[in-house]
């Protein structure tokens, strides 16, 4: 978790460092007079170096406090915080939920690494087996799909659309965000989305209501299954995750099973975004 911390709040700084292509001839590069970068939406007083870390921050945990405009940062640099709850805050872990977010992919993790190697999957004593792994994916689907789904209906309606101030990727990245955050339980936003619409109440809201409690209920059932286990001692057929190898198994699965099931959305949104920015 550590790890994918450091990476998001450096990912950030680079992105906002680095400015806007888009100001051609302006000097962005930090003097004595200016911060330099991208300082639209920060204060003189934070800068860059702590804009990027407390969006990260705030994101990685269910905070929902800002010290910047999510919305003003540059479109990698959004993404980053994008990125982190699209991931269900399980870095650090957010408040009452990040713990078992994180339980479920090392779950996932034990079973797909029993299965390259040819042994039994086991996690602190407990045998993992078919039905922890079908409540592990579960839960991780359901996230993905409450805020895809919830999406997917605003960009597709004239309801949705009309609170967007920016049109084009950054505006589907506003829409992503407020999904996002709602079922995902953190509470900041992309501020160019007006979401104190019907529309949005009503969508917001069940996706709190789906992305925040229906994940509880696979959870749940995982920790009563395990309960009802027996405690095995640890044997030769064992795989020790506490070790740098499982570290790095456990980063492969956070990515690859959380963060492909959004690589669409990201693509048309933040990724399509700078690559116009770059090109304009």
């Amino acid at each position: 978790m550590a790890f994918l911390f450091l990476v998001g709040v450096a990912a950030a700084y680079w992105a906002e460092s680095y400015g806007n292509p888009q100001l051609a001839g302006v000097n962005q590069s930090p003097t004595a007079l200016q911060a330099g970068g991208n300082m639209e939406g920060k204060e003189v007083r934070f800068g860059i170096p702590n804009t990027a870390l407390f969006a990260a921050v705030t994101t990685d945990a269910s905070c929902g406090a800002v010290n910047g405009l999510h919305d003003s940062f540059t479109p990698l640099g959004g993404m980053v915080p994008l990125l982190n709850i699209m991931l269900g805050e399980i870095i650090f872990g957010g408040v009452g939920s990040g713990l078992y977010g994180i339980l479920v992919f090392v779950i996932l993790a034990v079973f797909i690494a029993g299965l390259m190697v040819g042994r039994t999957p086991e996690y602190l004593g407990k045998k993992i087996e078919s039905h922890e792994v079908k409540m592990g994916m579960i839960a991780v689907l359901i996230s993905s799909a409450v805020c895809l789904v919830g999406a997917a209906v605003a960009t597709s309606t004239n309801v949705g659309l009309s609170s967007l101030a920016n049109k084009g990727p950054h505006g589907l990245s506003e829409i992503l965000y407020a999904f996002l955050s709602a079922a995902n339980n953190n509470g900041s936003a992309f501020a160019g989305l007006t979401a104190s619409t019907p529309f949005y109440d009503l969508g917001l809201g069940l996706a709190m209501l789906l992305g925040r409690y229906w994940l509880a209920i696979p959870t749940l059932a995982i920790a009563g299954s395990l309960a009802a286990k027996k405690k095995v001692p640890a044997g030769p057929g064992t795989l020790p995750t506490h070790t740098p190898l499982f570290v790095f198994l456990l980063i492969s699965v956070v990515l690859v099973v959380g963060a492909l099931a959004f690589f669409p959305a990201l693509a048309l949104g933040p990724i399509v975004e700078h690559l116009l920015l770059g090109g304009s």
